[in-house]
């Protein structure tokens, strides 16, 4: 079972890591390091380009054991609004790599929203030492994940992507009652994106990356993917791509149709749509069994419905939406249990619930959705190409 609570680290565990961490790297120590009793933390952002995601500027905030030592972001305004939001006495960095340096921090947080910073941010991170809590979507393509979780291996450190759902104390519980049959065999997984100005290629990444991770929690890694992806009406082409705002590498497409085949004979779907943004509701997945449904409504802290099989009648069907009862969370409480779990799985060396290896599956399974739209064939997972489909199709026919 996923730990639920959202402090899991003791001052035990935080002691033996910081021991630990000031190992690696040799034996240039900064002033940030000079102290045994705080594993030295920063925070990388970036004003204008992705900021600092979804809070996660504020992640190392009330943690026993570390001290928020730098925040590096090169533009000085947005910089220095985020230490005083803080509230901490840290040091300012217009250089990442400069703070890396310096500082060696062994915990870091990378916080913009704006994908395309993420590889080489990481990387760089990790090959100073340190440990890396990454804002989604983790990178851009396969290729990029590949690369760093390569990387992390190496070095023996954790990535952790704020794919946070999966860790909501209400999903643990719903999947728990899903082994249990609470309605029945799974059979099959909808999931709607947000379907609002970015419907289509951009809501599938933004957004639907939240909704791959939920998939694979329910129903383990897909086998292969079919996909139709539309733009102003007509099947999208490698010239399709474009940039967005939220730079998370190109999209393609504001219209997107796909299905997954998972193990044990359980299908799946992704749609975006603006047609159906408002018949559909909130963002989210439906998970269909044979003796009921269970609907995930999407948001800083989600909502599970259930509603159990009725008989129709001459007024209509019998059966209706009944909340799925969860404990109380408030949405400042989002990142803690990630977060905690993550520091725990440091100190305890195991994987955390929100790893790298689940943030590069999420891009995986984007890139397959591009992939069997271009081709037109169903793509198998794991990709054997694993470059942004977009790009090599476009490379392939400018040849």
């Amino acid at each position: 079972m996923i730990r639920q609570n959202p402090f899991p680290c003791t001052r035990r565990h935080f002691l033996w890591l910081a021991g630990a961490s000031l190992a690696v790297g040799g034996t240039d120590r900064s002033h940030a390091q000079e102290s045994t009793s705080k594993i030295p933390a920063a925070v990388i952002g970036h004003t204008g380009r992705g900021d600092y995601g979804h809070g996660l500027d504020g992640i190392f905030q009330r943690r026993d054991g570390v001290e928020l030592v730098a925040v590096a972001d090169p533009v000085p305004e947005g910089r220095k609004r985020v230490v005083n939001k803080l509230g901490a006495r840290v040091r300012q960095y217009d250089d990442y790599n400069e703070m890396l340096s310096k500082e060696r921090p062994r915990l870091v947080s990378v916080a913009m929203r704006h994908a395309d910073q993420h590889f080489e941010i990481v990387r760089a991170a990790l090959r100073s030492g340190a440990h890396v809590y990454c804002e989604k979507p983790f990178t851009t393509t396969p290729a990029e994940a590949d690369e760093l979780l390569r990387e992390a291996n190496r070095r023996q450190l954790k990535i952790a992507v704020a794919h946070t759902m999966r860790m909501m104390p209400v999903l643990v519980r719903l999947r728990a009652a899903l082994r249990e049959g609470f309605i029945g065999q799974v059979v099959e997984l909808r999931a709607f994106g947000k379907q609002d100005a970015r419907a289509g290629g951009e809501d599938m990444m933004v957004l639907g990356s939240h909704l791959f991770d939920l998939m694979r929690f329910i129903a383990g890694d897909p086998l292969w993917c079919t996909a139709r992806v539309l733009w102003r009406d007509r099947e999208i082409t490698a010239n399709d791509g474009r940039s967005v705002q939220d730079n998370v590498g190109p999209v393609a497409g504001d219209r997107v149709f796909a299905q997954f085949a998972f193990p044990g004979k359980v299908h799946a779907s992704f749609t975006s749509a603006p047609e159906l943004r408002e018949t559909v509701g909130p963002w989210g997945v439906e998970i269909y069994g044979s003796g009921g449904v269970a609907r995930i409504h999407c948001d800083l802290a989600p909502n599970v419905f259930v509603r159990k099989g009725g008989p129709w009648k001459s007024s209509g069907k019998t059966d209706s939406w009944e909340p799925f009862s969860a404990e109380p969370r408030s949405a400042s409480e989002h990142n803690l249990g990630p977060v905690g779990d993550w520091l725990e799985a440091i100190a305890k060396n195991r994987e955390p619930e929100c790893s790298g290896r689940n943030g590069a599956w999420a891009v995986e399974m984007v890139m397959g959705v591009y992939r069997a739209a271009l081709t037109g064939n169903r793509t198998v997972f794991p990709l054997t190409q694993r470059n942004h489909p977009l790009l090599l199709e476009k490379n392939t026919s400018n040849k």
